[in-house]
């Protein structure tokens, strides 16, 4: 595993007593503003340009570097038990290591230390709403942004969507504020000269430039809800949450993940695309959370062997292969083996795909799901429902709604892939249908699981 997804805010934050740190659908939220404020705009050049100095010195005031204050719990315990919560708690065969694990930590409680973290951000109204990454604000006890003329001003939480890594932040004092705009059009194209603004390594104030490098990229399970932007711009730890321009001046991603088998910029990175952006900061701005679409299903792709014995001409939809009682879709007449090949009159390819439509669909509107049932196509409506994780995870043990079957790993802080027990594999085992538990399928060999005695 020395390949790697890399979070890019400043998680390797250190203590306030340590040293230096160093560090990483409505209106649309990038035009809410007075009457007399205005967002920044700039002429792109024809062509390729000489220079990108005009464009990074008129939209530089709108970017700004943020400071996180939070307090962590440490130890191995605390991890472990963070670890486990994202599963509805540990299995029992867990149980006995944790009680040991405890015994070895005392009865004091758990131990927190005050951390510090670096990330980006930028204006996108005059009020002083700041765009960031939820990662570099999560559990957040105090945020400061500084500004481009080193102004440091106290700002306050809005909103956070951990699925997509946004977040929304608002400037705690009154003022009017240089803003940018989110490109609502995305009309983007591979080869398309890009800028990206922020704060690596707390640095401050840096601008790299590069290429649009792809787009629709996939980055599993983390992030079930975005097709990220790829871009050769360097990025680094710190540019988490800073945007990424076109030539006109307009953001078309928020920076967020890089790939690199060293922690640093190798040219690959990726950005949340600003027509994402635009639907989750409208509503975290709106209401302060974001509100999706749930059918109540398990799907999976189809394969060419499963378009072949169906009737299909191409492998794409997703077939169903469970449903949640009293869910919207079974309401509405989905069965299990059914495939849905569009929604609302658009064709989706893959289960990634639908579960990406289902989510950004809102809660209590009917919908047109076209589906393929005994060789026959067929339209069913359905009211969505609201998608509640914690509920959703208690219904359905052994299966991930409304997600691809490649989601059933997941890696871990700690360190290990681990997959959840669905029947087939509870019968590979030899394992009863009471038997709960996480099946691990890959460990680091530096996992603090693997240091702890799990093989």
């Amino acid at each position: 595993m020395t390949k790697r997804i890399t979070f890019i805010s400043m998680a390797m934050a250190t203590l306030l007593a340590g040293g230096l740190v160093l560090g990483p659908l409505g209106s649309g939220p990038g035009r809410i503003g007075t009457v007399e404020a205005k967002p920044i705009t700039v002429q792109a050049p024809y062509g390729a340009p000489v220079s990108f100095a005009d464009l990074i010195e008129q939209v530089s005031p709108a970017v700004v570097s943020v400071n996180v204050t939070s307090e962590k719990e440490v130890g191995d315990l605390a991890g472990l038990e963070q670890f486990f919560e994202r599963f509805g708690g540990a299995p029992p065969e867990f149980e006995e290591f944790l009680e040991r694990k405890r015994d070895e930590e005392g009865n004091d409680g758990p131990r927190t230390r005050e951390m510090r973290a670096l990330g980006s951000g930028f204006f996108i109204s005059p009020e002083g709403y700041v765009v960031t990454n939820n990662h570099v604000v999560a559990d957040a006890t105090k945020i400061q942004i500084v500004l481009t003329d080193g102004r440091e001003l106290d700002a306050e939480l809005i909103g956070t969507d951990e699925k997509t890594d946004l977040a929304v932040i608002k400037v705690s004092e009154g003022g009017s504020f240089p803003y940018v705009e989110f490109a609502d059009d995305h009309d983007v194209r591979k080869g398309d000269w890009v800028v990206a603004l922020g704060n690596p390594f707390g640095l401050g104030g840096t601008a790299t430039a590069g290429i649009i490098s792809a787009d629709g990229r996939d980055l599993g399970p983390r992030s079930p809800y975005t097709d990220f932007l790829q871009i050769d711009a360097s990025i680094n730890r710190g540019n988490s949450g800073g945007p990424t321009f076109d030539l006109n001046g307009r953001v078309i991603g928020v920076n967020t993940a890089i790939f690199s088998p060293t922690g640093g910029s190798v040219g690959i990175g990726f950005a949340i695309p600003s027509d994402l952006a635009i639907q989750i900061t409208d509503q975290l701005i709106d209401t302060g959370r974001v509100s999706r679409g749930w059918l109540g299903v398990s799907i999976q792709d189809v394969t060419e062997d499963m378009a072949d014995a169906l009737g299909l001409y191409e492998a794409r939809g997703a077939i169903v292969s469970e449903l949640v009682s009293d869910s919207p879709a079974l309401k509405a007449g989905v069965e299990r083996g059914d495939v849905i090949l569009s929604v609302n009159g658009n064709k989706v390819e893959n289960a990634t795909e639908v579960t990406r439509v289902v989510g950004s669909l809102l809660a209590g509107s009917s919908n047109t799901f076209r589906i393929l049932r005994d060789g026959a196509e067929r339209t069913i409506r359905v009211t969505v429902g609201e998608r509640d994780e914690s509920l959703i995870n208690q219904s359905m043990p052994g299966a991930t709604p409304e997600r691809s079957n490649e989601e059933s790993g997941d890696k871990a802080e700690l360190g290990v892939e681990l997959m959840k027990l669905d029947s087939e594999t509870r019968e590979k085992l030899g394992l009863s249908a009471n038997d709960a538990g996480l099946l691990i399928t890959a460990i680091d060999r530096q996992s603090s699981l693997r240091n702890a005695g799990i093989p």
